[in-house]
């Protein structure tokens, strides 16, 4: 029997007040604005609105709760990017959207490769360390894995600072993992490339554009899917297990938030 292991981070629009000044579009990833409408105000007009109703002919002098979400990206939460999102070209051709990509795709055999000791804030993790979490494990990444970076994000609340410094993959590390036969890329920190701060800063001081979200551009080379904002990595064994990312159904999107779930057999 499969045990269950969740690893998909909260919506909490609370979080939204810990985003950084110097990076406000964090905000969009991180949590839409909510308008909750009430039992007792929003759902006792509705009710008596659309039965011709008395509040007293209700339950409580209630009616239904919902919510309005405002502001959200298809990039929130945990979510799926499509190779839409790193450019209009995959290798060559036009880049698949988030209805493109079947469910079959998004389950896959999973491998969680631990970063940990080598992983710097806001630094490129090096394919070096790729390759000896991958030599850890005591097998290759094979055609068709999901690839689950951890690289200790989980030590950190969205309140404390390093929890948006992290580290992240370079077009480098990219390339080496999606040679080696990998088609869903996943990290537990907010962001599949380094932040953006640490990026500008590294392309202003040595003016190479190669510093540019290069993470995401080298799926323009070699087709695969990233999911971001992972949680519970260290939940899971090295390898063994089946992992489903489950977006949304939109059409025509570059991503959509998923519920990302590993199938652990004991």
């Amino acid at each position: 029997m499969s045990r269950i292991v969740d690893l998909t981070s909260p919506i909490d629009p609370d979080d939204l007040k810990h985003i950084p000044a110097n990076m406000p579009d964090l905000a969009q990833v991180i949590a839409p604005k909510v308008d909750y409408q009430t039992h007792d105000v929003w759902g006792r007009e509705l009710m008596v609105a659309s039965f011709g109703c008395d509040p007293d002919d209700l339950p409580g002098r209630e009616g239904p709760a919902g919510e309005i979400l405002r502001e959200i990206s298809t990039h929130c939460g945990t979510h799926v990017d499509a190779p839409l999102h790193s450019g209009r070209l995959c290798e060559g051709r036009p880049a698949r959207t988030i209805s493109d990509v079947s469910l079959e795709e998004l389950y896959r055999p999973g491998m969680v490769l631990d970063v940990r000791q080598w992983a710097r804030p806001g630094e490129a993790i090096s394919v070096e360390a790729l390759r000896k979490a991958v030599e850890a494990i005591g097998r290759d990444i094979e055609q068709g894995d999901a690839v689950l970076i951890r690289t200790g994000q989980e030590r950190y609340a969205i309140g404390e600072p390093l929890y948006f410094n992290y580290p992240g993959m370079s077009g480098e590390g990219t390339r080496y993992l999606t040679g080696r036969g990998a088609t869903v890329l996943g990290t537990d920190a907010i962001g599949w490339d380094r932040p953006i701060p640490a990026m500008r800063r590294a392309y202003q001081e040595t003016g190479d554009a190669r510093h540019i979200w290069d993470g995401h551009y080298a799926i323009q080379d070699k087709e695969a899917l990233i999911v971001q904002q992972l949680v519970n990595l260290a939940a899971l064994p090295p390898t063994g297990f089946m992992v489903g990312f489950f977006p949304l159904r939109l059409t025509g999107t570059s991503a959509s938030p998923a519920r990302a779930v590993a199938f652990v057999d004991d």
